[in-house]
Parts: C-alpha cells; sequence; structure tokens
C-alpha cells in the first residue's frame, strides 16, 4: 500500500489485555506511514510518577491532581511510528514496564478525574490525525466516530500463550498458569470497571486473533482502509 499522507484517518483499537494489540497496531501504522500510541503506557506513566511521589494509588483526588499537574508531552521514535510518554521532560519507556506499576495501574485508570484528563490528551493527539490508537475504551469513549474502530479478541488460552512466550523470549521467567489467571483477573476489572468499562463498539469490525497470526491480522485491518479509500 502506498504511503498515506497526513492527516489521515484515526484508527482506533480496543480489546482485552493480551491480544496483539500493540503488535498490530504497529503494524498497521508502519504500512500506513502512521503513529501508534498504546494509551496504556500513558497510565502506568502516571502510575510509576505516583509510586515515585509516594502517592496512594486508592487516592483518586492525589492521583487526579497529579494528573494535572504533570508536564505530559509525547515523542515518536527513531522511525517516527510509536509514539512514547514523556512526563516532565523525562521519557518513561523502561520504568513503565516495572512490576510494581503493573499491579497498581488498573486502580489508577479507574479514577475519573485522571480518565478525564488523559481522555483529552489522547483526543487531542488524535486530533493530529495519521494514527493508530489503542486501548480499552478509545472506540466507545475516546474517538467514538473514528474513520475505524476495530475490537480484537482471542481466547484466554492464546492469550495467556503470546504472553508467556513474550516473556521467555526476553529472558525472563514465566509460568502459564499463572500468566493465564492473572489474564483472567485483568480481564474482570476491566469489564466490571465502573467508568469507562472495556465494550465493544456496536460499529467495530470484531476480529478474533486466536487462530491468525499478528500479520494476518494487521492484513485485515489494512484491507479495511483499502476499502474505505
Amino acid at each position: 500500500m502506498s504511503r498515506a499522507s497526513r492527516k489521515g484517518f484515526v484508527i482506533a483499537i480496543d480489546g482485552p489485555a493480551g491480544v496483539g494489540k500493540s503488535t498490530i497496531g504497529t503494524l498497521v501504522a508502519k504500512e500506513l506511514g502512521y503513529r501508534f500510541i498504546n494509551t496504556g503506557d500513558m497510565y502506568r506513566a502516571l502510575t510509576w510518577k505516583a509510586l515515585e511521589e509516594g502517592i496512594d494509588t486508592r487516592d483518586g483526588v492525589a492521583l487526579t491532581r497529579l494528573a494535572e499537574r504533570l508536564a505530559w508531552d509525547f515523542k515518536a521514535n527513531e522511525d517516527g511510528v510509536i509514539i512514547r510518554t514523556v512526563i516532565d521532560g523525562h521519557p518513561v519507556t523502561t520504568q513503565i514496564r516495572e512490576e510494581r506499576v503493573g499491579m497498581n495501574s488498573s486502580l489508577v485508570a479507574g479514577v475519573p478525574g485522571v480518565r478525564r484528563k488523559l481522555r483529552a490528551l489522547q483526543r487531542k493527539l488524535g486530533n493530529q490525525g495519521s494514527i493508530v490508537m489503542e486501548g480499552r475504551a478509545i472506540t466507545t469513549v475516546v474517538f467514538p466516530d473514528a474513520a475505524f474502530k476495530v475490537y480484537l479478541d482471542a481466547s484466554i488460552e492464546e492469550r495467556a500463550r503470546r504472553r508467556t512466550k513474550q516473556l521467555r523470549g526476553g529472558g525472563k521467567k514465566a509460568d502459564l498458569s499463572k500468566i493465564r489467571e492473572s489474564i483472567i483477573q485483568r480481564a474482570m476489572q476491566d469489564l466490571q470497571r465502573r467508568i469507562n468499562p472495556l465494550r465493544q463498539a456496536e460499529d467495530a469490525v470484531v476480529i478474533d486473533s486466536t487462530s491468525l497470526t499478528m500479520l494476518e491480522v494487521a492484513g485485515k485491518i489494512l484491507e479495511l482502509v483499502r476499502r474505505k479509500r
């Protein structure tokens, strides 16, 4: 496919943890000449900063104040595709992968004031056009009028297998059964969250990636773009 000009579409991708949203979103963005952002990184960045400052991740008021106080910036990597979160002038790509951040990020993401602030930032990024944005409520809340809305899914077993493979590939120990339980717990949190729970937008294209490769799923999304054009 030929490279898209800037000020192109917003491609919104939602789905549960472990379905490959970031991998697939990056593949699509690279092919189109778009930018890509994993909005979950924004919540993890705030979580990391809160932990660094000793803020209780159950204190919604303090978390909202922190989100409002921080200087947020977003910078693309060397190839201009993946957008990284920068807070108070510091990239936090490595810090947000810490285990303590992952354990607390769901609490932070459930705070209404935090979601309002980060939603505004996400919309500002999206309004620049030519972006693939993934998360939990991008198609339903952040960009309900996006040109392309995709909901990615996969079986619990496949999601656990992929996550285990990813961790082991990075040289980390990974127990398949524990990862499976963690994914189930995360799925329940996302579905039952009082503010902006994970759900399928009525007009989103649903793609089950259980038996598909990441390249095959990306190909399906790119075909949707070709048809729209």
